[in-house]
């Protein structure tokens, strides 16, 4: 069982870092986002969402949240001493296709989680990763860790449907959602108690993220607009993560070392997906990234 934390002393370990103040300041990002494969996505998500609210009225929605188990300590599990994985579950994605033929997000989930996964992440948009809320509630049935839905979440609609299936964190990304939209979407999260991963990839993102008050933090190393990958980005931005913060380092992660250098930069935790899902047996490499050794134990050399 992972232990409950509070949010004024998320760090346990890690390189300090700086305070993070970067102002009030609520820019945009400037870059155009017109043709891009985001807006392809943002676009398609906007139309699933408005056919699901048609067939399931917030009524029936709310009523589920009601029922469902208490979620599961995501901020707690990623704030550990150790090398907290977040080990991602995704059948395809826009840059690489399909990535697992034979896809049983109910085995991955379990499997994961005997390889020492912290938590685990589930992609739920159906159109461009082949993703479904169907492969979260299965992973949550047979995994005990925090698992965090992972979709292109724009709509407050969106976390409560995603509460009612079973999940105890959730993506949001910022270059996808204005300041108002982010602060919202993070207090609904909270009402609901669920801390989510607030993604950023550029200084001007990560301002905008702290100043929303966003407590877990992640840099994608990926590009969302074009998917190139440069694990450079972590470490430039890290030292503008306020030291309070959970600070989470995502894409492009391949080997123990990469990890032990984030971690000694001061990430707290990592998601890692495709380097897990393209391999026949997933446990295997996540257990080499944690730095398991032969007899269980932790190599923590680095």
């Amino acid at each position: 069982m992972v232990r409950a934390i509070h949010f004024s002393r998320f760090k346990t370990k890690g390189a300090p870092r700086r305070s993070g103040r970067f102002g009030d300041s609520t820019l945009m990002e400037t870059t155009s986002r017109e043709n891009t494969i985001l807006d392809r996505i943002v676009a398609a998500r906007r139309e699933s969402i408005a056919r699901r609210k048609r067939s399931l009225p917030d009524a029936a929605l709310k009523f589920a949240v009601e029922k469902a188990e208490p979620p599961r300590d995501f901020p707690g599990a990623l704030a550990r001493d150790g090398y907290n994985v977040i080990a991602e579950l995704k059948k395809a994605s826009p840059s690489r296709g399909i990535l697992r033929q034979e896809y049983a997000p109910a085995f991955l989930a379990a499997s994961l989680e005997r390889a020492g996964a912290a938590a685990l992440s589930v992609l739920t948009e159906e159109e461009f990763f082949l993703g479904s809320l169907g492969d979260l509630k299965q992973a949550k049935k047979a995994a005990q860790i925090p698992i965090l839905r992972k979709d292109f979440i724009i709509d407050p609609w969106q976390i409560w449907e995603a509460r009612a299936a079973g999940s105890d964190s959730f993506l949001l990304i910022v270059a996808i959602l204005e300041d108002a939209t982010l602060r919202e979407l993070l207090e609904i999260g909270r009402s609901l108690k669920m801390e989510p991963l607030v993604e950023v990839h550029s200084s001007e993102e990560l301002r905008r993220a702290i100043s929303a008050e966003a407590r877990i933090i992640g840099v994608n190393n990926r590009n969302l607009r074009d998917f190139k990958v440069r694990t450079e980005i972590s470490l430039e931005l890290i030292e503008a993560i306020p030291e309070e913060c959970i600070a989470v380092s995502e894409s492009g992660l391949r080997t123990h070392a990469d990890l032990d250098r984030l971690r000694n930069a001061g990430f707290d935790a990592f998601l890692v997906g495709e380097h897990l899902m393209k391999e026949a047996d997933p446990a295997a490499p996540l257990r080499e990234l944690i730095g398991l050794t032969g007899d269980g134990g932790t190599n923590h050399a680095g």
